[in-house]
């Protein structure tokens, strides 16, 4: 338990617990295929220094710690040393599995950490909390791991558990009625979708069916802090429910959105404060959008030479070798695009009807190349050589 200072003055003094909140690691994870574990090693360690600083006396990590279920070697390491120097930063810290995670591997690697890491994997220990003591009494963490619901349902037998909604609702009653016998203050660490929830597209793997498996807002009911991981950019879905975001980008989809992680104060009464710590950006994102000859050369391209960048080139028709020519500027350019100038979605409906109202094999030619350059047809150029090899065809059908 820290001391620390009121805003006022700076003169006096309140007593709480303070709790960091950071989840969806995603250890092992690339980046349109560039190893990310250099980048995250540097912001985990900012993310350390963050515990130092503030004063944090539990860290909890709501679940993705890997990005798979089988890491490579080279992954352990940044989690254990990491995991270790949060420790060594003064702080209590308790991991939860997420569905990226295998809870076999997590949970062996439990085994072998101290006493004041706690890495949460077992279904059966839901409802149990780990429990840190204060000057105010304790506060109960109640670590969720990821609950798929075909695995878990013979855990309790006799409860109706065919989604993920089902499952995490059940999960946070045995969590309620434990927190009813024990008292005091309380804090959730689970990793799902809740309803409210903005995903970014492509990026968080789906762990649901339809609606099915969004967990109603109304089911974290009861605890002082509900820290969830799955989303990877922060939210907030009241005061007391959070999403914390991945804490490096891993998709051009999530440029522009903050990396940090959540700093929780409970105090006697429980929930005091929560704020907002922004963690270091390694290489920002960046889409570039113009015809290729201008992405080469304009100079209001100059600053995003050291990005990450998504080019979009705007040019009517495909150019040769797009990616190693804007390497060339751009040395971390990840992705390239042809996506032409005023193109018009067709979803071959359009090609068809072009087909069927063809007068000739040149207006045949003309619609396909229509199609396959979303709406630019042949030039004035290409329809001469178009119609002068299908006259040279036309004469050397009659000769034979």
């Amino acid at each position: 338990m820290r001391l620390l200072r009121a805003d006022v003055g700076g003169a006096t003094y309140r007593n709480c617990m303070r709790i960091l909140h950071t989840s969806d690691w995603h250890i092992g994870r690339s980046f349109h295929g560039h190893s990310t574990l250099d980048a995250l090693s540097g912001v985990l360690g900012a993310l350390v220094a963050q515990v130092r600083d503030n004063g944090v006396d539990l860290v909890v990590v709501a679940g993705d710690v890997f990005d798979s279920a089988a890491p490579s070697a080279a992954c352990y390491p940044v989690l254990s040393r990491t995991l270790a120097d949060l420790a060594d930063a003064g702080a209590r810290v308790v991991v939860t599995s997420g569905n990226h995670d295998s809870a076999a591997r997590l949970g062996f690697q439990s085994a072998l950490l101290r006493d004041d890491i706690t890495v949460l994997t077992d279904p059966a220990g839901v409802g149990t909390p780990v429990t840190v003591d204060d000057e105010h009494g304790p506060v109960h963490v109640y670590g969720i791991p990821y609950l798929e619901p075909a695995i878990v349902r013979h855990q309790w037998p006799g409860v109706e558990l065919r989604s993920q909604a089902q499952t995490m609702a059940h999960a946070l009653d045995l969590v309620r009625d434990d927190l009813a016998e024990r008292g005091g203050r309380s804090l959730v660490v689970a990793h799902c979708f809740a309803a409210g929830v903005e995903s970014t597209p492509g990026v968080e793997r789906e762990i649901r069916q339809g609606g099915l498996d969004v967990v109603p807002l109304s089911a974290f009911d009861g605890p002082d802090y509900v820290a969830l991981g799955h989303i990877h950019g922060r939210q907030q879905l009241s005061e007391r429910v959070r999403y914390a975001g991945a804490p490096v980008h891993y998709s051009f989809g999530e440029a522009g959105k903050p990396r940090g992680s959540w700093l929780v104060d409970l105090d006697a009464e429980g929930l005091s404060s929560v704020t907002w710590l922004d963690l270091p950006v390694p290489r920002p994102l960046a889409t570039l959008r113009g015809r290729l000859d201008e992405l080469l050369t304009d100079e209001r391209f100059d600053g995003h030479r050291q990005h990450w960048v998504r080019a979009e080139y705007t040019d009517p028709t495909p150019q040769p070798d797009p990616m190693r020519r804007l390497q060339e500027r751009f040395p971390w350019c990840a992705t390239v695009a042809h996506q032409p100038a005023g193109a018009r979605l067709d979803d071959g409906e359009g090609y068809a009807r072009r087909v069927r109202a063809a007068r000739d094999d040149a207006e045949i030619i003309d619609a396909f190349l229509t199609h396959v350059r979303e709406g630019e047809g042949a030039s004035p150029a290409e329809r001469d050589l178009i119609r002068e090899i299908l006259d040279e065809r036309t004469v050397a059908e009659a000769r034979a």
